[in-house]
């Protein structure tokens, strides 16, 4: 690692709570580590603030001082105007990346970056109807165009940061699904499972993870009816099988507020929610940036 100014970086995992600190002098002060505000975390000791959690399939959120730039592997990565930026990993991402943070006095920062490998579950599941497992030719069109209106409502880069703040559960319930699994249907390998699972009746309320803008509120094929928010940075929270969708494209969500109901819509085998989060066109697991269980 070369530097032309000596300088220091914090990596600090996001969901983890600060310690109780009690004085007999001071009130007890509860300190609760939050990503509402980056620009907290950053000191003059620390122009590199990274938060998440290092293994494949990550989303990790990260500061640095206004005016610098950060590539990661050579790729020029987007920044926001107060230093913010985001990075992911795919599912079978290399282990070893280089994130490189050019600051405005002309010093250079390269934070070399190790992933934990993953190993993923493999989910077999027989005696499916044969429509569950290879669509009919007479809905071909229809999933293309279902491509194609999942693709445009994930391109904008909007200025929302509210991928910066603590993401909450969407529903409660048991997880039946995670990330990275693969699917094996009536002997037939399938696409790995791109998102986490939550198990409920149908009806359970679903609500928004984070605040965002709904850019998509439409039955498809596979997914049924499905959302997807745009929280800012060019991620997106997608949510598959809702039995009902109570918010329109174009509506602005806070988080916490309700955005439909689990169901069983589109191809699923049982009421749940399918939870998933994109950078771009990246798949990343929501439970690198989401803490605790959702029941």
């Amino acid at each position: 690692m070369t530097l032309m100014k000596k300088v220091n970086f914090d990596v600090n995992p996001i969901g983890k709570f600060g310690k109780i600190v009690r004085r007999t002098s001071l009130l007890c002060v509860c300190v609760l580590f939050s990503m509402v505000s980056l620009a907290s975390e950053a000191n003059e000791t620390s122009p590199l603030v990274l938060h998440g959690e290092m293994t494949q399939g990550a989303l990790l959120r990260g500061q640095v001082p206004e005016g610098a730039k950060v590539r990661l592997d050579g790729v020029k990565v987007e920044i926001n105007s107060q230093g913010k930026f985001v990075i992911g990993f795919e599912r079978k991402a290399p282990l070893n990346h280089e994130l490189t943070v050019s600051l405005p006095d002309g010093s250079v920062i390269t934070k070399p970056i190790t992933l934990t490998e993953r190993n993923y579950n493999i989910q077999r599941i027989d005696g499916l109807d044969q429509k569950m497992v290879t669509p009919p030719q007479s809905v071909t069109d229809r999933i293309k165009q279902d491509n194609i209106d999942v693709a445009i409502a994930r391109q904008p880069k909007s200025a929302l940061d509210a991928v910066f703040t603590r993401f909450i559960w969407p529903a409660k319930g048991p997880i039946t699904g995670v990330y990275g699994s693969q699917r094996i249907l009536n002997g037939t390998p399938k696409w790995p499972h791109y998102g986490v699972d939550v198990g409920g009746p149908t009806g359970t309320p679903v609500y928004a993870p984070a605040s965002g803008k709904v850019t998509l509120a439409k039955d498809l094929y596979y997914s049924g009816n499905t959302l997807i928010m745009d929280h800012g940075m060019g991620v997106f929270s997608t949510f598959l099988h809702l039995d009902s969708m109570d918010v329109k494209v174009g509506e602005y969500v806070e988080q916490g507020k309700p955005i439909g109901t689990i169901g069983a819509t589109g191809r699923a085998t049982g009421p749940h929610l399918d939870w998933r989060i994109n950078l771009g066109k990246m798949r990343l697991d929501p439970q690198t940036i989401v803490t605790g269980q959702p029941n």
